[in-house]
């Protein structure tokens, strides 16, 4: 990894990103990449960031994306393939900026979703496996129905506020993801055509009683990945099970990346088409 400061800013082509990085005890150890959900941002993470160096003693990269917490602004409204281009044109350039050597990717809802287009369309022999809490791969009823129960609870409660806090402007977070899903045409969006090409192991964390998507975007993973998919099943957790079953979870994630990091790992285990 390139020497980084603890906290700071990554320009990104137009954009400045803040950034939040935990080294690690060893210089050679692996890195996890930090993707955050589509409301969320560096420090909305809380001390979850932490605990998984803690946990893993990987070093711990989390950064936000344009639009939230103090990275720059983008225009609104979002182009409705706003992932995809996260993916593919924005994560390899700050990989690359932070000298990633080796190591996962984790990713959050929308965050997830970035990580599976990215492992999908890029060969990148420096990771080693993907970490997807609550991924979307398809558009649910259930997911729009919240998105839009959520729409209303910003406008007529003090959600605004609460989420003031952590994006420097509340507006074009919210307004950036929420209204790209609401889209009529946002409906056909649908990234399952990635997870073919992933090559290396998955671990799917899933709420019981996630709001924003059923247990079909694993099934959907297990039916398309040729690598290892292990799911698992969050007991007492909704969308969020890092923050609402944060031992299961970290469990999960240390056992995960023990298995992915370790040195008799086979980097060849996927096979092709």
């Amino acid at each position: 990894m390139t020497n980084l400061a603890p906290t700071g800013f990554l320009s990104i082509g137009d954009a400045s990103l803040e950034y939040k990085w935990l080294a690690p005890q060893s210089a050679d150890a692996p890195t996890i990449v930090m993707l955050h959900e589509g409301l969320g941002s560096v420090g909305l993470w809380g001390d979850f960031p932490e605990k998984l160096r803690e946990a893993t003693s990987a070093g711990i990269f989390v950064y936000s994306r344009a639009g939230y917490g103090q990275s720059s602004k983008v225009a609104l409204p979002r182009p409705l393939d706003y992932m995809q281009r996260e993916a593919l044109d924005v994560l390899p350039k700050i990989l690359d900026a932070i000298g990633f050597r080796r190591g996962l990717l984790l990713g959050h809802s929308d965050g997830a979703s970035i990580a599976t287009i990215y492992a999908g369309a890029h060969q990148d022999h420096r990771l080693n496996g993907l970490v997807l809490i609550a991924p979307h791969f398809i558009v649910e009823d259930i997911s729009v129905k919240s998105i839009a129960d959520i729409k209303t609870a910003f406008e007529t409660t003090d959600l605004k506020a609460k989420l003031a806090r952590w994006h420097t402007d509340v507006d074009n977070a919210f307004y950036g993801w929420n209204a790209a899903w609401l889209d009529p045409k946002f409906r056909d969006w649908d990234i399952s055509e990635y997870l073919a090409y992933i090559r290396v192991p998955v671990l799917i964390l899933q709420g019981v009683d996630d709001q924003y998507g059923t247990l079909r975007q694993a099934e959907i993973a297990q039916q398309e990945c040729y690598c290892p998919v292990d799911l698992k099943v969050m007991s007492g957790a909704a969308h969020s099970p890092h923050r609402e079953a944060p031992g299961a979870t970290l469990h999960a994630i240390e056992q995960f990346a023990a298995a992915a990091l370790g040195e008799d790992m086979q980097q060849n285990a996927c096979m092709g088409r």
